[in-house]
């Protein structure tokens, strides 16, 4: 009798599958933080609004919360082995850098809220 080709089981590791997915989640939220900050700065340039007291305060805002979205940035390559630093192998270490995450997004989000509320300033300013 032939022999029929062995099937071998694939093993796939849970925690590598919630790592991926939560990583995939957070580039999901950086894109979207990363695009409205661009059309913002877009917006900021498109109306000469940038050179009135209103509109430098803005910039800064904007400048403040790109550095930061690049901060988290590199630590999602970190996360997921693409970045020049090793990723952390422990969990606390990883859950640290998680929480870091978090806070920098929620930063973020802070300073583009308050840009809202000054491209909200800027409408009205003589």
């Amino acid at each position: 009798m032939p022999r029929r080709p062995s099937r071998q089981a694939q093993v796939i590791s849970l925690a590598d599958a919630r790592h991926a997915k939560r990583l995939a989640s957070y580039r999901d939220r950086l894109n979207r933080v990363l695009r409205a900050n661009r059309c913002a700065i877009g917006k900021l340039c498109a109306t000469g609004s940038l050179f009135t007291a209103v509109g430098v305060r803005v910039g800064r805002d904007l400048l403040a919360a790109h550095e930061q979205l690049l901060r988290v940035m590199g630590l999602l390559d970190r996360l997921d082995h693409v970045g020049d630093v090793p990723a952390p192998r422990a969990a606390t270490e990883v859950e640290a850098i998680f929480t870091e995450l978090d806070t920098l997004l929620e930063r973020t989000s802070v300073l583009a809220a308050q840009t809202r509320s000054l491209f909200g300033e800027l409408k009205h300013e003589p």
